[in-house]
C-alpha cells in the first residue's frame, strides 16, 4: 500500500558540484527536494517506534522499463563530475542507473537517516503508454505493506526561447496544471496526461508521474506543492504526498 510519495525533478544541475558557480540559483529547489524526501518516512509506529515505511522505491524514466537491484549505483561522470555513489544502505556497485534514478539516489545520500533499509529502483520507459504506467504503479504499491515512492521527473523543457525545447506557448499552462495536480494529490489528472502533448513539450516526467497515479489509485492523500520553478526554461516541481487517515 502506498503510504507516502515525494516528487522531485532530476536535472544534473541539482547537484552543486555539477552546477558550480550557478549552484546558489537552485538552493531553494534543493531544499524543497530535501524536505520532500524527509517527509517520506517521518511518521513512526507508536507501539514499536519503527518508521511507518517498509520499502522505498525510487521511480524515474529510462530507456526501458526494468528494476535495478541493491548493487545499482549513480554515476555523474557523463555530466563532467567524477562522482559515483550508492544509496546510504548500498554496499556494491555493478549496475549504472539512468539519470533520473541517479539523481534520486543522490537525494537519498543527503538524508541518510530518513532512508529505510529496503530501497529499490524502478525505471519506466519514457515512451510507455499510460495504461502500462498505471499498472506498474499498482504493482509497486502492492509490493510491500507500507510503500513510499520517490518519483523523479522534469516538467516541460519549452518554457523559454533558451530552453532545450525552445519556447512553446502551451508549456506554461501545462506545467501549471501538473503543479495543481501535485498540490491537490490529484492522481486522476496525472493519469490523463497525454503522451503526445508531453512529447511535444519535452516533458521528461510524464511516465513516472503516471506510475505515481497508478500507485495512488483512488485513495486519498494530503499534499503539499513545495516548489514550482523554471530557472532555465525547464519546469521543476517538488511535492510531498501522505496518505490521509
Amino acid at each position: 500500500m502506498l503510504i507516502s510519495a515525494a516528487v522531485c525533478p532530476h536535472p544534473p544541475l541539482l547537484v552543486p558540484e555539477v552546477s558550480g558557480g550557478a549552484a546558489p540559483e537552485l538552493d531553494g529547489l534543493r531544499d524543497a527536494c530535501d524536505q520532500a524526501v524527509r517527509e517520506l518516512s517521518t511518521d513512526t509506529d507508536t507501539d514499536t517506534g519503527d518508521t511507518v515505511v517498509d520499502t522505498l522505491i525510487v521511480v524515474g524514466g529510462g530507456p526501458e522499463t526494468r528494476r535495478y537491484g541493491p548493487d545499482a549505483y549513480g554515476d555523474l561522470r557523463p555530466y563532467g563530475l567524477d562522482l559515483t555513489f550508492t544509496h546510504p544502505k548500498g554496499t556494491v556497485r555493478r549496475e549504472r542507473l539512468p539519470l533520473s534514478l541517479t539523481i534520486g539516489c543522490w537525494l537519498l545520500t543527503r538524508s541518510p537517516e530518513d532512508v529505510p533499509q529496503d530501497v529499490r529502483y524502478q525505471a519506466v520507459a519514457e515512451d510507455a503508454e499510460p495504461g502500462e504506467c498505471l499498472r506498474l504503479g499498482h504493482e509497486l504499491a502492492g509490493s510491500a505493506e507500507r510503500v513510499a515512492l520517490l518519483v523523479m521527473g522534469d516538467a516541460s523543457a519549452c518554457r523559454s526561447e533558451k530552453a532545450p525545447g525552445y519556447l512553446d506557448g502551451r508549456a506554461e499552462p501545462f506545467d501549471a496544471g501538473v503543479a495543481r495536480a501535485f498540490g491537490n494529490a490529484d492522481a486522476a489528472s496525472l493519469a490523463e496526461l497525454d503522451p503526445g502533448l508531453c512529447r511535444d513539450l519535452v516533458v521528461a516526467g510524464r511516465a513516472a508521474w503516471q506510475v505515481l497515479a497508478g500507485a495512488a489509485g483512488g485513495d486519498r492523500f494530503g499534499a503539499r506543492l513545495l516548489a514550482d520553478e523554471a530557472p532555465y526554461g525547464v519546469g521543476y516541481l517538488a511535492a510531498s504526498w501522505r496518505r490521509s487517515g
